[in-house]
């Protein structure tokens, strides 16, 4: 556990540069931010040091009273039978954004930059990236995407200055028949 704390506080440190400033990246026009909450899956990452070897990554948005995004990412490291990794960050949405934009919060009192950049009409799909290029989330209601919904979303990406190279693809592998924890229901 102070493995993830002391790799978290890092991640934090390098996010933290852009959190107050308008972003670079266009954000979409609106969210229905209750309609955004829920389970997403990590299709694709360009990733934090965290979860570079991150599989069955799964990233869960709930609003609490205060209209805080309550978040649980969970990710096992190395392998689908790897142990069970959690971060817990807070997302505060950002007023006059069309609730694109957020602040995400790892360590207080840091709130790193989260920009939705795509969302499909159906919120089957987005794409969370930040000014700065340097990480990026693809994420779908399904553990797996078509060929061609991939391609286009990673284009969506190297459309807005990220490296194609840079692009991983993280392994889902589902349902999970671990005992630790009940599987993710695909949604």
């Amino acid at each position: 556990m102070s493995r993830l704390v002391a790799i978290t506080g890092m991640a934090v440190a390098a996010l933290a540069g852009c959190a107050h400033q308008p972003p670079t990246v266009t954000p979409v026009a609106h969210v229905d931010i209750e309609r955004y909450m829920g389970d997403w899956y990590v299709i694709a990452h360009v990733p934090s040091r965290a979860e570079r070897e991150a599989f069955n990554a799964v990233e869960s948005y709930a609003l609490d009273a205060k209209g805080r995004v309550q978040t649980t990412f969970r990710f096992r490291e190395g392998g689908f039978d790897a142990p069970l990794e959690t971060m817990r960050p807070v997302g505060f949405v950002r007023p006059s954004t069309g609730n694109a934009v957020w602040g995400m919060r790892f360590v207080w009192p840091v709130k790193a930059e989260f920009v939705i950049v795509h969302l499909d009409a159906d919120y089957r799909a987005t794409i969370v990236a930040r000014s700065k290029r340097d990480y990026a989330w693809i994420m779908a209601r399904t553990p797996q995407i078509d060929d061609v919904e991939y391609e286009a979303l990673v284009q969506a990406l190297v459309d807005i200055g990220y490296a194609r190279e840079s692009v991983r693809k993280v392994p889902q592998q589902w349902p999970e028949v671990r005992n630790d924890r009940p599987p993710l229901p695909p949604r």
